[in-house]
């Protein structure tokens, strides 16, 4: 399907379908409720002064009710910022502050924080709470309630402003020029999801928070189709399986973490239930360890699609299992309309097989940040404009595929030498013991840096001396000796987000001292 339909179109065409389930709760919402909701609170932002290219910011968790605020936003022309719901009162207020939200939407289970927000955003004066009511705020049920479930005399295609997701320092928000298009038009389907074959018959599962790109992106998509969204409040292994079997979805979403933790369930439970309706599951986030992939091909077919891209940039690589298979280890060929190119330091472009930045070119308007002139400068190649590198370091080989190695920040030099910390991760975590595992630099006054790996043990399992000297010994022989850890730390629980990345800023911060 090359272009996606419009909400109201599937409002009138299957009105009692389920457009989305709550996989932890059942509960449902069907295309003729998420329109008429939809369009009351669009009456209301319209009421409340908020205009084509303002912005209205989603502070929840997984909640039913997302949907119709972001399609309300959608319908209005106005822009959606996410705010990860993990966040501190200051560090959501930051982001509130920066985009300029003039409206800010969260829920009853958020008012610890939500309760310290107001006073801290004084020019986002439409606050709105689901399920709740507190000082500062308006209980969204009322607000809304008067206003006509019928669309708006004038609709104006809204979109996102994500914020990046702040693993390497303040998050930041990502603005694309948005022209005024008319909503009924439809939306497009991103060259990932054409490949991936969805359509009105599909029931796609997504298992991520959906303040993050890609798991709202896609969401939002499959109400673009007519399809089914069941998503989870929470990540759970044993019952992503079992909202399969309930639900017979045909296509979900997953991130590398999701996979190990799958893998480490008994042969039992991963029996359990009947998972023949999936026929396609995408992951992204970051780099599949081999052995995880191989064995996650092995137990549900050759069904994985994996692609690569970040907020700023979106997908721009994919590739099926048949195609990882012989090139293992990659993250996908470039998506019509891309062309990777991987430059040194200086902006030199490098051979094939020789790792560099990933500058990304491609046929659409590019993305600046947000109230940060220097940062857009810094993502932009020396001498190519409409060349943008989110800061990963890869290399392609002969046939055009895209590996990753890490991340520039993340990058450990030691004595001159760089070691990339993902290979080291990716091996500590096929361990047995291991839950996860982070691995990071740490100040050597000999060498510059040196590797430190942070162990999160598999539940019940105790940190020890043992246990460190076995981990080394494991990964004897599957890494080069001078990537091996010096030494070995372990944590009850790593800082790693749900979308899948390590927030390693926050471990660095314990050994490094602040500049």
């Amino acid at each position: 399907m090359d272009n996606a339909k419009y909400l109201g179109d599937f409002a009138r065409l299957t009105p009692d379908k389920p457009a989305v389930i709550n996989g932890s709760t059942a509960e449902q919402i069907t295309y003729r409720e998420l329109d008429q909701r939809s369009n009351r609170l669009a009456h209301y932002l319209l009421d409340a002064g908020l205009r084509h290219g303002d912005r209205i910011a989603v502070f929840l968790e997984n909640h039913i009710r997302c949907f119709e605020v972001c399609w309300a936003a959608l319908r209005s022309g106005l822009q959606i910022v996410t705010i990860n719901r993990f966040l501190t009162t200051d560090e959501a207020a930051y982001i509130v502050n920066d985009s300029g939200a003039k409206a800010l939407v969260t829920s009853w289970a958020l008012r610890n924080v939500a309760s310290e927000l107001p006073p801290l955003i004084p020019d986002c004066p439409n606050r709105l709470m689901i399920d709740g009511n507190i000082d500062g705020w308006s209980r969204f049920e009322d607000a809304v309630a008067t206003f006509s479930s019928e669309p708006l005399s004038e609709q104006w295609l809204g979109g996102l402003m994500l914020y990046s997701s702040g693993t390497t320092g303040r998050p930041k928000g990502i603005y694309r020029t948005m022209p005024k298009t008319n909503a009924t038009a439809g939306l497009p389907l991103s060259p990932v999801l054409r490949m991936c074959g969805f359509n009105a018959d599909s029931v796609f599962l997504s298992t991520a928070p959906l303040y993050h790109s890609a798991p709202i992106g896609n969401s939002l998509s499959m109400q673009c189709i007519g399809a089914t969204l069941v998503f989870m409040e929470k990540f759970d292994a044993l019952q992503s399986l079992e909202l399969i079997e309930r639900y017979r979805v045909t296509h979900s979403q997953w991130v590398p973490t999701m996979f190990v933790r799958l893998l480490k369930l008994s042969e039992a439970e991963r029996r359990r239930h009947d998972l023949s309706s999936l026929r396609l599951a995408n992951h992204s986030a970051a780099p599949c360890p081999l052995d995880v992939k191989r064995q996650m091909i092995d137990w549900w077919g050759p069904i994985l699609v994996e692609y690569y891209g970040a907020t700023e940039t979106g997908a721009v690589t994919a590739l099926d299992s048949q195609q990882w298979l012989q090139h293992p280890g990659s993250v996908g060929h470039p998506i019509p309309g891309v062309t990777l190119h991987i430059c040194d330091d200086d902006g030199i472009e490098q051979p094939i097989g020789s790792a560099g930045l990933i500058y990304i070119e491609r046929d659409q308007p590019g993305y600046v940040y947000h109230n940060d002139p220097k940062k857009t400068r810094e993502s932009r190649h020396p001498q190519h404009d409409n060349w943008c590198c989110a800061g990963d370091i890869g290399y392609l080989d002969e046939d055009g595929y895209l590996y990753l190695t890490d991340r520039k920040s993340f990058m450990i030099i030691s004595g001159g030498v760089n070691i990339y910390p993902q290979a080291i991760e990716n091996a500590l975590v096929m361990h047995a013991s291991v839950d996860d595992a982070a691995v990071i630099g740490v100040p050597n006054a000999e060498m510059g840096e040196e590797v430190k790996a942070i162990i999160q043990p598999m539940p019940g399992l105790v940190a020890s001396d043992d246990l460190s000297r076995e981990l080394l010994a494991f990964l004897d022989g599957k890494i080069a000796r001078y990537m091996m850890p010096r030494s070995i730390e372990f944590m009850e629980q790593l800082p790693r987000l749900p979308t899948g990345k390590l927030y390693k800023q926050q471990l660095r911060e314990r050994y490094w001292p602040k500049a």
